[in-house]
Protein backbone atom coordinates (compact mmCIF):
# COMPACT_ATOMS: atom_id res chain seq x y z
CA UNK A 1 0.00 0.00 0.00
CA UNK A 2 2.75 2.62 0.72
CA UNK A 3 4.71 1.81 -2.52
CA UNK A 4 1.78 2.59 -4.48
CA UNK A 5 0.97 5.81 -2.77
CA UNK A 6 4.57 6.56 -3.72
CA UNK A 7 3.70 5.75 -7.44
CA UNK A 8 0.64 8.23 -7.14
CA UNK A 9 2.89 10.90 -5.98
CA UNK A 10 5.25 10.23 -8.39
CA UNK A 11 2.69 10.24 -11.04
CA UNK A 12 1.22 13.59 -9.84
CA UNK A 13 4.36 15.07 -9.89
CA UNK A 14 5.54 14.55 -13.23
CA UNK A 15 2.92 17.22 -13.95
CA UNK A 16 3.65 19.46 -10.85
CA UNK A 17 7.24 19.43 -11.93
CA UNK A 18 6.49 20.45 -15.64
CA UNK A 19 4.64 23.32 -14.74
CA UNK A 20 6.52 25.01 -11.45
CA UNK A 21 9.64 24.20 -13.65
CA UNK A 22 7.63 26.12 -16.90
CA UNK A 23 5.97 28.98 -14.59
CA UNK A 24 9.38 29.81 -12.80
CA UNK A 25 10.93 30.02 -16.61
CA UNK A 26 8.39 32.12 -17.74
CA UNK A 27 9.34 34.59 -14.56
CA UNK A 28 13.18 34.49 -15.74
CA UNK A 29 12.05 35.61 -18.97
CA UNK A 30 9.87 38.47 -17.74
CA UNK A 31 12.81 39.61 -15.03
CA UNK A 32 15.37 39.50 -18.01
CA UNK A 33 12.67 41.68 -20.41
CA UNK A 34 12.20 44.39 -17.65
CA UNK A 35 15.55 44.85 -17.20
CA UNK A 36 16.55 45.16 -20.60
CA UNK A 37 13.80 47.95 -20.96
CA UNK A 38 15.67 49.18 -17.76
CA UNK A 39 18.49 49.33 -19.36
CA UNK A 40 17.35 51.13 -22.24
CA UNK A 41 15.75 53.45 -20.11
CA UNK A 42 19.10 54.29 -18.32
CA UNK A 43 21.22 54.26 -21.63
CA UNK A 44 19.29 56.90 -23.01
CA UNK A 45 18.29 58.85 -20.10
CA UNK A 46 19.04 62.09 -21.92
CA UNK A 47 16.29 61.63 -23.55
CA UNK A 48 13.64 61.28 -20.46
CA UNK A 49 13.00 65.49 -20.70
CA UNK A 50 9.91 66.55 -19.02
CA UNK A 51 9.07 62.46 -18.73
CA UNK A 52 6.89 62.23 -15.20
CA UNK A 53 7.67 58.94 -13.19
CA UNK A 54 4.28 58.16 -13.45
CA UNK A 55 4.42 58.04 -16.78
CA UNK A 56 7.88 56.06 -17.01
CA UNK A 57 5.70 53.39 -14.53
CA UNK A 58 2.93 53.19 -17.41
CA UNK A 59 5.82 52.50 -20.06
CA UNK A 60 6.59 49.36 -17.34
CA UNK A 61 3.39 48.51 -17.17
CA UNK A 62 2.30 48.91 -20.75
CA UNK A 63 5.63 46.83 -21.68
CA UNK A 64 4.54 43.61 -19.48
CA UNK A 65 1.51 43.53 -21.38
CA UNK A 66 3.67 43.34 -24.59
CA UNK A 67 6.41 40.91 -22.88
CA UNK A 68 3.82 38.75 -21.93
CA UNK A 69 3.03 38.02 -25.43
CA UNK A 70 6.68 37.12 -25.92
CA UNK A 71 6.79 34.80 -23.31
CA UNK A 72 3.56 33.05 -24.41
CA UNK A 73 5.61 32.26 -27.44
CA UNK A 74 8.48 30.83 -25.80
CA UNK A 75 6.76 28.90 -23.65
CA UNK A 76 4.26 27.03 -26.97
CA UNK A 77 6.25 24.39 -27.20
CA UNK A 78 6.16 23.20 -22.96
CA UNK A 79 2.61 23.94 -23.06
CA UNK A 80 1.73 22.02 -26.11
CA UNK A 81 3.89 18.73 -24.29
CA UNK A 82 1.65 18.75 -21.43
CA UNK A 83 -0.69 15.97 -22.89
CA UNK A 84 2.52 13.80 -22.76
CA UNK A 85 4.54 12.30 -20.06
CA UNK A 86 7.15 11.25 -21.88
CA UNK A 87 7.82 14.54 -23.84
CA UNK A 88 7.36 16.46 -20.53
CA UNK A 89 10.06 14.59 -19.06
CA UNK A 90 12.33 15.29 -21.92
CA UNK A 91 13.91 18.22 -20.37
CA UNK A 92 16.78 18.22 -22.31
CA UNK A 93 15.30 20.12 -24.95
CA UNK A 94 13.33 22.27 -23.31
CA UNK A 95 16.56 23.75 -21.64
CA UNK A 96 18.08 24.00 -24.97
CA UNK A 97 15.04 25.97 -26.45
CA UNK A 98 14.41 28.44 -23.60
CA UNK A 99 18.32 29.10 -23.41
CA UNK A 100 18.48 29.67 -27.01
CA UNK A 101 15.37 32.12 -26.75
CA UNK A 102 16.63 33.89 -23.62
CA UNK A 103 20.26 34.51 -25.24
CA UNK A 104 18.81 35.49 -28.72
CA UNK A 105 16.19 38.08 -26.98
CA UNK A 106 19.00 39.06 -24.52
CA UNK A 107 21.35 39.98 -27.89
CA UNK A 108 18.72 41.81 -29.39
CA UNK A 109 18.18 43.82 -26.26
CA UNK A 110 21.48 44.62 -26.37
CA UNK A 111 21.54 45.57 -29.71
CA UNK A 112 18.70 47.63 -29.32
CA UNK A 113 20.23 50.24 -26.70
CA UNK A 114 22.48 52.10 -29.77
CA UNK A 115 19.90 50.83 -31.66
CA UNK A 116 17.16 53.32 -30.06
CA UNK A 117 20.37 56.43 -28.89
CA UNK A 118 21.07 56.47 -33.00
CA UNK A 119 17.19 56.43 -34.57
CA UNK A 120 14.89 56.72 -31.19
CA UNK A 121 12.92 53.93 -32.29
CA UNK A 122 12.28 50.20 -31.31
CA UNK A 123 13.69 47.80 -33.73
CA UNK A 124 12.31 47.86 -36.65
CA UNK A 125 12.95 47.73 -40.78
CA UNK A 126 15.61 49.40 -40.43
CA UNK A 127 17.84 46.74 -39.39
CA UNK A 128 16.19 44.99 -42.59
CA UNK A 129 16.92 47.80 -44.98
CA UNK A 130 20.81 48.35 -43.66
CA UNK A 131 22.14 44.68 -43.06
CA UNK A 132 20.52 44.37 -46.95
CA UNK A 133 21.87 47.08 -48.84
CA UNK A 134 25.53 46.97 -48.49
CA UNK A 135 26.46 44.33 -44.96
CA UNK A 136 29.83 44.82 -45.18
CA UNK A 137 30.01 48.26 -45.39
CA UNK A 138 27.54 48.13 -42.32
CA UNK A 139 29.17 45.83 -39.89
CA UNK A 140 32.25 48.11 -40.53
CA UNK A 141 30.63 50.70 -39.26
CA UNK A 142 29.15 49.35 -36.16
CA UNK A 143 32.75 47.52 -35.50
CA UNK A 144 34.43 51.06 -35.50
CA UNK A 145 31.63 53.17 -34.55
CA UNK A 146 30.42 51.15 -31.59
CA UNK A 147 31.42 48.75 -28.66
CA UNK A 148 31.06 45.84 -30.12
CA UNK A 149 33.61 43.78 -28.48
CA UNK A 150 32.39 44.59 -24.91
CA UNK A 151 28.76 44.34 -25.74
CA UNK A 152 29.57 40.60 -27.25
CA UNK A 153 31.02 39.66 -24.47
CA UNK A 154 28.82 40.90 -21.98
CA UNK A 155 26.25 38.68 -24.28
CA UNK A 156 27.96 35.70 -23.85
CA UNK A 157 28.11 36.38 -20.31
CA UNK A 158 25.11 37.05 -19.74
CA UNK A 159 23.66 34.26 -21.62
CA UNK A 160 25.85 31.42 -19.63
CA UNK A 161 24.30 33.74 -16.20
CA UNK A 162 20.89 32.52 -18.16
CA UNK A 163 21.44 28.92 -18.80
CA UNK A 164 22.61 28.54 -15.28
CA UNK A 165 19.41 30.25 -13.94
CA UNK A 166 17.41 27.69 -15.87
CA UNK A 167 19.49 24.56 -14.68
CA UNK A 168 18.71 25.94 -11.29
CA UNK A 169 15.56 25.87 -12.26
CA UNK A 170 15.54 22.62 -13.69
CA UNK A 171 17.30 20.99 -10.49
CA UNK A 172 13.77 22.72 -8.17
CA UNK A 173 11.39 21.27 -10.38
CA UNK A 174 12.93 18.13 -12.09
CA UNK A 175 10.95 16.10 -13.97
CA UNK A 176 9.43 12.86 -13.09
CA UNK A 177 10.05 9.30 -14.67
CA UNK A 178 7.19 9.07 -17.20
CA UNK A 179 6.96 5.37 -16.97
CA UNK A 180 6.45 5.80 -12.77
CA UNK A 181 3.88 8.45 -14.29
CA UNK A 182 2.25 5.31 -16.30
CA UNK A 183 2.48 3.08 -13.36
CA UNK A 184 0.72 5.59 -11.51
CA UNK A 185 -2.62 5.54 -13.72
CA UNK A 186 -2.23 9.55 -13.92
CA UNK A 187 -5.50 10.37 -15.59
CA UNK A 188 -5.47 11.41 -19.36
CA UNK A 189 -8.35 14.09 -18.58
CA UNK A 190 -6.74 15.58 -15.66
CA UNK A 191 -3.43 16.02 -18.38
CA UNK A 192 -6.01 17.33 -20.87
CA UNK A 193 -7.82 19.75 -19.01
CA UNK A 194 -4.46 21.21 -17.45
CA UNK A 195 -3.31 21.50 -20.87
CA UNK A 196 -6.68 23.32 -22.13
CA UNK A 197 -6.46 25.70 -18.98
CA UNK A 198 -2.95 26.47 -19.93
CA UNK A 199 -3.59 27.02 -23.45
CA UNK A 200 -6.27 29.54 -22.72
CA UNK A 201 -3.93 31.58 -20.30
CA UNK A 202 -1.37 31.57 -23.42
CA UNK A 203 -3.57 32.85 -25.98
CA UNK A 204 -4.91 35.31 -23.37
CA UNK A 205 -1.09 36.10 -22.96
CA UNK A 206 -0.80 36.83 -26.29
CA UNK A 207 -3.87 38.76 -27.34
CA UNK A 208 -2.23 40.67 -23.99
CA UNK A 209 -6.39 42.64 -23.94
CA UNK A 210 -9.49 41.47 -23.16
CA UNK A 211 -11.49 43.77 -25.28
CA UNK A 212 -13.34 42.32 -28.34
CA UNK A 213 -12.05 43.14 -31.72
CA UNK A 214 -8.11 43.39 -32.52
CA UNK A 215 -5.68 42.04 -30.06
CA UNK A 216 -2.94 44.09 -28.43
CA UNK A 217 -0.81 46.60 -31.12
CA UNK A 218 1.84 49.12 -31.15
CA UNK A 219 -0.33 52.06 -30.27
CA UNK A 220 -1.60 50.21 -27.03
CA UNK A 221 2.04 51.84 -25.39
CA UNK A 222 1.01 54.87 -26.24
CA UNK A 223 -0.76 55.82 -23.26
CA UNK A 224 1.24 58.87 -22.37
CA UNK A 225 2.18 62.42 -23.63
CA UNK A 226 5.76 61.27 -23.93
CA UNK A 227 7.09 59.66 -27.26
CA UNK A 228 10.09 58.53 -25.06
CA UNK A 229 7.67 56.53 -22.96
CA UNK A 230 5.14 55.19 -25.09
CA UNK A 231 8.05 53.68 -26.97
CA UNK A 232 9.62 52.39 -24.00
CA UNK A 233 6.30 50.84 -23.27
CA UNK A 234 7.13 48.45 -26.40
CA UNK A 235 9.00 45.31 -27.03
CA UNK A 236 11.83 45.30 -29.47
CA UNK A 237 11.91 42.15 -30.36
CA UNK A 238 8.26 41.57 -31.26
CA UNK A 239 8.30 45.04 -33.25
CA UNK A 240 11.47 43.81 -35.23
CA UNK A 241 9.18 40.30 -35.87
CA UNK A 242 6.10 42.20 -36.90
CA UNK A 243 8.88 44.55 -39.44
CA UNK A 244 10.07 41.35 -40.71
CA UNK A 245 6.42 39.87 -41.44
CA UNK A 246 5.23 43.05 -43.36
CA UNK A 247 8.53 42.58 -45.20
CA UNK A 248 8.51 39.66 -46.25
CA UNK A 249 5.29 38.49 -45.82
CA UNK A 250 2.51 37.24 -48.88
CA UNK A 251 0.33 40.30 -47.30
CA UNK A 252 3.11 42.76 -48.16
CA UNK A 253 3.31 41.64 -51.93
CA UNK A 254 -0.38 42.72 -52.25
CA UNK A 255 0.04 45.88 -50.37
CA UNK A 256 0.60 48.40 -53.53
CA UNK A 257 -0.20 46.15 -56.60
CA UNK A 258 0.32 47.81 -59.56
CA UNK A 259 -2.62 49.07 -62.07
CA UNK A 260 -0.68 50.46 -64.49
CA UNK A 261 2.10 49.16 -66.81
CA UNK A 262 5.51 50.94 -65.92
CA UNK A 263 6.25 52.64 -69.05
CA UNK A 264 2.14 53.72 -68.88
CA UNK A 265 2.88 54.92 -65.15
CA UNK A 266 6.02 56.83 -65.86
CA UNK A 267 4.42 58.90 -68.90
CA UNK A 268 1.97 59.77 -66.96
CA UNK A 269 4.25 61.43 -64.61
CA UNK A 270 6.10 63.00 -66.96
CA UNK A 271 3.26 64.51 -68.94
CA UNK A 272 2.36 65.72 -65.04
CA UNK A 273 5.23 67.14 -63.88
CA UNK A 274 7.53 68.37 -66.52
CA UNK A 275 7.36 71.83 -68.37
CA UNK A 276 8.54 73.18 -71.77
CA UNK A 277 11.40 74.51 -69.95
CA UNK A 278 12.48 70.88 -68.48
CA UNK A 279 15.41 68.89 -70.66
CA UNK A 280 15.40 64.99 -69.28
CA UNK A 281 18.90 63.41 -68.66
CA UNK A 282 19.41 60.14 -67.80
CA UNK A 283 15.96 59.01 -68.58
CA UNK A 284 16.54 55.60 -69.32
CA UNK A 285 18.10 55.26 -65.30
CA UNK A 286 15.95 58.01 -63.56
CA UNK A 287 12.06 59.15 -64.75
CA UNK A 288 12.58 62.61 -63.94
CA UNK A 289 15.59 64.09 -63.18
CA UNK A 290 16.05 67.03 -65.41
CA UNK A 291 17.81 70.64 -65.83
CA UNK A 292 15.10 72.84 -65.75
CA UNK A 293 15.75 76.51 -67.85
CA UNK A 294 13.60 79.41 -66.38
CA UNK A 295 11.95 81.68 -68.95
CA UNK A 296 13.72 84.82 -69.45
CA UNK A 297 11.77 87.05 -67.29
CA UNK A 298 12.08 85.11 -64.14
CA UNK A 299 15.73 84.95 -64.37
CA UNK A 300 17.93 86.17 -61.33
CA UNK A 301 21.41 87.90 -60.91
CA UNK A 302 24.19 85.06 -60.81
CA UNK A 303 24.35 83.82 -57.20
CA UNK A 304 27.18 81.66 -55.53
CA UNK A 305 24.83 78.84 -54.36
CA UNK A 306 26.36 75.64 -53.05
CA UNK A 307 24.88 72.52 -52.32
CA UNK A 308 26.31 70.10 -49.80
CA UNK A 309 24.21 67.25 -49.32
CA UNK A 310 25.93 64.21 -47.82
CA UNK A 311 24.98 60.95 -46.20
CA UNK A 312 25.30 61.27 -42.51
CA UNK A 313 26.33 64.21 -42.63
CA UNK A 314 25.21 65.06 -38.91
CA UNK A 315 25.47 68.28 -36.89
CA UNK A 316 27.45 66.67 -34.11
CA UNK A 317 30.47 66.27 -36.54
CA UNK A 318 30.47 69.76 -37.36
CA UNK A 319 33.49 71.95 -36.03
CA UNK A 320 31.42 75.18 -37.05
CA UNK A 321 28.64 73.69 -34.57
CA UNK A 322 31.18 73.06 -31.55
CA UNK A 323 32.45 69.73 -32.75
CA UNK A 324 35.91 68.66 -31.37
CA UNK A 325 38.55 66.83 -33.55
CA UNK A 326 38.73 69.09 -36.89
CA UNK A 327 36.71 66.24 -38.70
CA UNK A 328 34.89 69.01 -40.90
CA UNK A 329 37.83 71.61 -41.86
CA UNK A 330 37.14 72.52 -45.50
CA UNK A 331 33.37 72.46 -44.58
CA UNK A 332 34.29 74.30 -41.29
CA UNK A 333 36.50 77.01 -43.73
CA UNK A 334 33.67 77.77 -46.37
CA UNK A 335 31.30 78.36 -43.11
CA UNK A 336 32.92 81.90 -43.45
CA UNK A 337 32.70 82.20 -46.61
CA UNK A 338 29.15 82.01 -46.51
CA UNK A 339 25.88 81.64 -44.61
CA UNK A 340 25.28 78.86 -41.94
CA UNK A 341 22.35 77.91 -40.28
CA UNK A 342 22.57 76.51 -37.02
CA UNK A 343 19.24 75.20 -36.46
CA UNK A 344 18.73 73.47 -40.15
CA UNK A 345 16.71 69.77 -39.66
CA UNK A 346 16.14 66.85 -41.53
CA UNK A 347 13.60 64.26 -41.05
CA UNK A 348 16.57 61.50 -40.01
CA UNK A 349 18.68 61.37 -37.05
Amino acid sequence: MPATSTRSASGRNGLRQHLLFTALSGVLLIVLYSLLRLALLVCNHELIGETTTNDLLEAFGNGLRFDLRLVAFALAPLILVIGSRRLMAARTWQLTWLSVVASLTLFLGVLELDFYREFHQRLNALVFQYLGEDPATVMSMLWHGFPVGRYLIAWALASWLLFKALQAIHRLAPPADPRLSAAAGERWYWRISVLTLCLFLAVLAVRGTLRQGPPLRWGDASTTESVFANQLGLNGTLTLIDAGKARWSDHRDNQWKARLPGAEAQALVRQMLLTPQDLLIDSGEAAIRRISTPKPHLQLPVRNVVVILMESFAGHYVGALGAGGDITPNFDRLTKEGLLFTRYFSNGT
